[in-house]
């Protein structure tokens, strides 16, 4: 069960500074029930492999106490019935497990003053029940977890103690069998509770960080406390993004948005205009928005070659002064690309420069000019079955010349040519993609199926049921 706690709350967090939330999150009673089957079916399959704790312990028998080490047990049988977990409206969720039987062997020995004695046994736990309410809360910004209200009890225990030689311990094994029954019963909930503690101290140790890569991390503390109903679970998260090494708050403020609940899909996620932004300037800031371009990464049969003397085509002082010399590109994100959802369509504004440069033969670039490039698109996404789709088209792209070496000459031929290079070569190959599809993600091994996504004012939503990430799970 701690593992279903682990899969539905890990999302943690640490103190935000702002109120709205760029990512919402919503589980369904219908996600919670799906979940709590898929891991009831694979606890059920992977009991034999637990290894349990050695118990010890001492009983009194009249004339003593007597010391006693339970080892070596492990789980032969399980009827485990499916917990009923539901939504509490303003708590969290209550768990109710009932039914449970449970078969164990192991190996046991005693020690009685100087009398040793040892064998094997069987112990079987009818009819176990637990009942339990798990609180969810905020605490310093983070998720937080406690269990208020326990109860549990063991209908009966059976044990059957084996081998041994002592003909002193055996009349009093019936002593031993009511002590070990009590010490059944009272820690199921002690042990339930502890589970719990640790896994809110895993919380509480979490980072405020979450490392996307090598040049952005996240900020995913909770922006306020779990709003839980009985239809489900929401969790709004800060959901904003830096660089690694420049960190700052972008220069545009985030947008409120509200995600609708959908109890027909298991989870629902909303992500805002802000949450693709400050991805978008952190990882500007961070320089990943650029890439050198040579000659070689341009295929073979292309009739356009990075070279001074194809480019006289366009800049006719250009060869005249550095005559039949390879050339590099540098294109980089002069500004951060900003985009825009308004209701069916994305658009994205995407400021450039491209900077040229001369290649001599000892590798020394000299530079040439540099071009600033601003464009804007439009696309519409929609998944289809198990694939992400779409369409992209430009709305506008311009060219001005931001600085040169060469002299000033006319950018209009070099605007043409880009218009004519993204309407015949990089729009059409990635609208092929788009039309084909792409794969929808995994998330910590989640496939995600029945997904429908639209585009709202300010956001994207996504609801969607999900595939278990072990095929023993379905």
């Amino acid at each position: 069960m701690k593992m279903l706690l682990v899969a539905l709350l890990l999302i943690s967090t640490t103190q935000t500074h702002a109120e709205d939330s760029a990512l919402q999150a919503v589980l369904s009673q219908k996600g919670l029930q799906t979940v709590t089957h898929w891991l009831t079916d694979w606890l059920q399959n992977e009991l034999g492999n637990i290894t349990l704790p050695a118990v010890k312990g001492s009983v009194f028998i009249i004339f003593g106490s007597v010391e006693y080490v339970l080892y070596n047990m492990s789980i032969q049988r399980c009827d485990l019935p499916e917990p009923s977990v539901a939504f509490s409206e303003g708590t969290g969720m209550s768990l109710q497990v009932s039914g449970l039987s449970i078969a164990i062997t192991g190996l046991w020995n005693t020690r009685y003053g100087i009398i040793k004695d040892g064998g094997w046994f069987e112990l079987v736990m009818f009819t176990v029940s637990l009942n339990t309410v798990l609180q969810l809360g905020r605490e310093d910004g983070r998720l937080s977890i406690s269990t208020p209200v326990c109860s549990a009890d063991v209908e009966s225990v059976q044990m059957n103690f084996h081998g041994g030689g002592s003909p002193i311990f055996q009349p009093f094994v019936k002593f031993f069998h009511k002590h070990i029954t009590s010490e059944i019963r009272a820690k199921i909930c002690q042990t339930f509770v502890k589970e719990i503690e640790a896994l809110e101290s895993h919380l509480a140790a979490m980072s405020v960080a979450l490392k996307v890569d090598s040049y952005v991390y996240m900020n995913i503390s909770l922006t306020d406390s779990p709003l839980v109903k009985d239809s489900g679970l929401g969790l709004n998260v800060k959901g904003e993004f830096y660089s690694n090494n420049f960190p700052s708050e972008p220069p545009f403020p985030s947008n409120h948005f509200e995600l609708s609940w959908r109890e027909d899909y298991m989870v629902s996620l909303g992500a805002s205009e802000f949450f693709v932004n400050s991805a978008a300037y952190a990882y500007q800031r961070a320089g990943a928005l650029k890439i050198r371009i040579t000659d070689d990464m341009i295929p073979k049969a292309s009739p356009f070659h990075l070279n001074t003397s194809q480019f006289g085509q366009l800049i006719p002082q250009l060869p005249k002064k550095y005559p039949d010399l390879p050339m590099q590109i540098l294109l980089y994100a002069s500004d951060a690309p900003l985009f825009s959802f308004n209701k069916t369509v994305i658009n994205v504004n995407v400021s450039a420069s491209a900077k040229a440069y001369a290649m001599k033969a000892n590798s020394v670039a000299i530079p040439l000019f540099r071009l600033d490039v601003e464009s804007s698109f439009s696309g519409k996404a929609y998944i289809d079955k198990y694939l992400l789709k779409g369409v992209l088209q430009m709305k506008n792209l311009t060219v001005t010349l931001g600085a040169t070496e060469i002299g000033c000459f006319p950018v209009g031929p070099i605007e043409q040519a880009l218009k004519l290079i993204m309407s015949s070569f990089v729009l059409p190959k990635l609208n092929a993609q788009l039309k084909d599809g792409l794969p929808l993600p995994r998330v910590k091994g989640f496939g995600l199926r029945n997904s429908v996504m639209t585009i709202e004012n300010g956001f994207l939503a996504l609801a969607t049921d999900l595939s278990a990430p072990y095929g023993s799970w379905q």
